[in-house]
């Protein structure tokens, strides 16, 4: 296990070996949780790394009135009717 200090300005230099086996870059996000007694730094994941979750999920509802192929005046006129 390797052991770190935290600096004047509370920082903490994370180990090369870590940085390694976590493919960890300069400038990257981690997340900082209290559990416990203890800190965990969770590295935060892209947006892009979500792509593809949802595979076969049918994208073709509509969304509004106009996807559905209708048009608010057509809409309230049949409210209106009824």
């Amino acid at each position: 296990m390797t052991s770190v200090a935290l600096s004047p300005k509370f920082q903490v230099v994370i180990p090369k070996d870590v940085r390694k086996a976590l493919n960890l870059v300069a400038g990257q996000r981690l997340e900082a949780r209290v559990v416990g007694d203890h800190v965990e730094l969770v590295p935060e994941l892209p947006i892009s790394a979500i792509r593809g979750m949802c595979r076969g999920i049918n994208t073709d509802v509509p969304n509004d009135i106009e996807d559905a192929g209708e048009t608010k005046r057509t809409k309230r006129t049949a409210a209106r009717a009824a």
